[in-house]
């Protein structure tokens, strides 16, 4: 059952998303940004629908979120590969924005991302105080409280005098990564005005799982199923989950957060079953 809604979340935010972009076509940046959007496994859009039906919002007033999300994971995307960043020349098996045009193309497509996210979240299937809820926290998820400072956290850390501990990973990574899927399982109790405490302890340990799982297949991928380069992380002597706790360990402490955000759900019963799915898989992918 989770495949099967993941497939049909995606289906319905790809969708979403080519309507919007349509309106960006003919232009260099406008073509740019629809190469961003393609592929990808689309799970934080998963989170926002699911969370969504959780909460009994419509999905087609979820959608809009849903695509937002994919959006601006794009931008974080294409910014990350750029030369000054990362420097990747490829992402989800295809040549990376800067690659395929030039790096200006890259900075502009992804701050046209970003721009379109918010446009999103602005549509008025949802309540006028939802979207502003939603809004205000979406600022802080992808701002300087949240993943553009897990990224300078990364950035510095890169070039600092010893590598980082297992607590300031963590940190670094609940802000670059966690942020954004945290604001993903919010949103279906944020646009239906409920309470978000118990989404909040599912998405935290999950943020976390999800990136112990990209540091193990840096390891153990494939760049093939990747779509990305593997194999970074040691070449670069970056400190990761895997350098500090070795591939058994950290594939156990994934599991062990991936415990903790299921039990998280207790208070949704069975209804939350394609979350712990979704959780579950977050760990267990190999892409």
């Amino acid at each position: 059952m989770f495949e099967d809604k993941l497939r049909e979340y995606a289906a319905l935010t790809e969708a979403c998303l080519a309507t919007f972009l349509q309106d960006v076509q003919g232009s260099e940046v406008g073509e740019a940004m629809a190469w961003a959007c393609q592929g990808g496994k689309r799970l934080r859009a998963f989170l926002v629908m699911e969370s969504a039906a959780l909460h009994d919002v419509a999905l087609d007033q979820a959608v809009y979120a849903a695509a937002a999300v994919e959006a601006l994971h794009a931008y974080s995307l294409v910014h990350d590969d750029l030369p000054c960043m990362d420097d990747d020349d490829l992402r989800r098996g295809l040549p990376t924005v800067h690659v395929k045009w030039d790096e200006a193309t890259g900075v502009l497509a992804g701050d046209a991302l970003q721009s379109l996210a918010f446009q999103m979240l602005t549509r008025p299937d949802v309540p006028a105080e939802a979207r502003l809820a939603l809004i205000e926290s979406f600022s802080r998820a992808i701002g300087g409280q949240g993943m553009v400072l897990g990224q300078a956290q990364d950035i510095a850390a890169e070039t600092a005098g010893t590598p980082l501990t297992l607590e300031q990973i963590t940190i670094l990574q609940r802000n670059k990564t966690g942020a954004l899927i945290g604001w993903s399982a919010e949103a279906g109790a944020r646009m239906a005005g409920a309470d978000v405490t118990a989404m909040t302890r599912y998405a935290q340990p999950l943020g976390v799982a999800f990136q112990i799982a990209d540091d193990i297949l840096d390891v153990e991928g494939d760049t093939e199923k990747t779509g990305k380069r593997v194999g970074k992380d040691a070449d670069a002597g970056k400190a990761t989950f895997v350098s500090l706790m070795g591939l058994d360990g950290a594939k156990a402490h994934a599991r062990q957060l991936v415990g903790a955000a299921c039990d998280a759900l207790g208070p949704y019963g069975t209804k939350a079953d394609n979350l712990r799915q979704a959780a579950r898989f977050a760990i267990a992918r190999d892409t």
